[in-house]
């Protein structure tokens, strides 16, 4: 149990969540620096080829790099990658669904508040363990659907329903939300992902903790129900089966085809 996630730690996230919208660079930039520090509980990050999916214009990769990792990022929007002006270096435009990547090839995949936004899951996470080598580590990352913030910025009204809070929100604004439930935004619960993390054959689980939240409040995600509304975000962290030993060395990510060469990110 980590300790170091106190009740302080719990306050500056959340004072720099209520500033997402206005100062993204500040939110994700203190989110950034915890993740990472979380993460390397788990796994060596030094020297590390990390992949980050759905990592946008790349909020997390200075952070990572700071840490001594080989950031990799992986974005399917071309508008999200180039949020912040140029892409960030070296990232891969492709589907969570379908990773343009070599089956074990990073030590670490990491994923931030993407799950929900994919509309089949499973998949996503499936692959994520699909890349990351034997011995690696899976960090996935996501806000439940029953949570305060699962309608995203049409919460609270997701609780009537994510249909009802997208027309309310058209209703009230004249335009679509940003996550359009049904089409970029899905109802996604803790208990679906502890059964996918139990059924996962090719790795173990490490820890299942709301991500937000005090260690002595990490119970939350014991007592089915209550975990769908009061995580505000899940953490699973999972090690994936086999000998450690395996790791890639060359840093060589893309997927290769079958004349050898590598093939094109994927949408």
């Amino acid at each position: 149990m980590d300790r170091s996630a106190t009740l302080r730690r719990s306050v500056r996230l959340f004072r720099a969540f209520l500033r997402e919208q206005s100062d993204p660079d500040l939110f994700y930039g203190v989110l950034a620096e915890d993740s990472v520090r979380q993460l390397a509980r788990h796994a060596d990050l030094a020297g590390a080829t990390v992949l980050d999916v759905g990592g946008g214009p790349g909020y997390f990769s200075q952070a990572f790099r700071a840490a001594g990792a080989r950031y990799v990022g992986l974005e399917p929007d071309a508008g999200e990658m180039a949020a912040r002006g140029e892409p960030e270096p070296g990232t891969l435009r492709g589907s969570g669904e379908a990773l343009p990547v070599r089956t074990g090839a990073v030590d670490v995949c990491y994923s931030s508040n993407v799950l929900e936004h994919v509309r089949r899951p499973w998949l996503m996470a499936d692959e994520m363990v699909r890349v990351t080598r034997p011995g690696g580590t899976v960090y996935l990352s996501y806000t439940p659907w029953l949570s305060p913030w699962g309608g995203h910025e049409t919460a609270p009204w997701h609780y009537l329903g994510g249909a009802y809070a997208r027309r309310r929100h058209r209703r009230r604004t004249g335009s679509e939300p940003k996550n359009r439930f049904g089409e970029s935004l899905f109802a996604v619960s803790v208990g679906a992902t502890l059964g996918w993390a139990r059924r996962c054959q090719d790795a173990e689980v490490v820890s299942v903790h709301p991500r937000y939240h005090p260690w002595w409040a990490a119970w939350v995600v014991r007592v089915p129900g209550l975990r769908e509304v009061v995580s505000w975000n899940l953490v699973v962290v999972l090690r994936k089966h086999g000998d450690a030993a395996g790791a890639p060395g060359s840093g060589h990510v893309l997927q290769a085809t079958g004349d050898g060469k590598s093939s094109s990110p994927r949408r």
